[in-house]
């Protein structure tokens, strides 16, 4: 969960992510985003305005529609080679454990550490 407080920069440029994802597939009405969850865009005074999608699109013109799913998708094999999944060659962004894309190398130990104890208290 994210704290209320102090919401990371990258909010913003998520929402207009996957409004870009959404408007290219049958979830169009979905794609459109209120203007309060978009990054705001500051004039040449340094005040911030509400962003709209529209600028936002001819902005970032190197953003195209499947541009989160290329995210989703190369994120998967560099994680591989950081911290191998328990199946390799098996990607999904709904994993969990061993699977999971937000694994560590710590997470993995503790992980295995946990196993490792629970199998040892069984025989015993």
């Amino acid at each position: 969960t994210l704290p209320s407080s102090s919401p990371p920069p990258t909010i913003p440029e998520l929402y207009f992510l996957i409004a870009r994802f959404l408007e290219a597939g049958p979830c169009q009405k979905a794609a459109e985003v209120g203007v309060f969850l978009l990054p705001k865009r500051l004039d040449w005074t340094g005040q911030e305005h509400p962003g709209t999608y529209e600028n936002l699109v001819r902005l970032y013109r190197h953003i195209t529609p499947d541009h989160l799913l290329q995210v989703c998708t190369r994120v998967c094999p560099l994680l591989e080679r950081e911290v191998p999944a328990s199946v390799p060659g098996l990607t999904s962004l709904l994993g969990a454990g061993r699977q999971n894309l937000l694994r560590t190398a710590k997470s993995d130990i503790h992980a295995n550490f946990g196993t490792l104890v629970a199998q040892n208290c069984r025989s015993h």
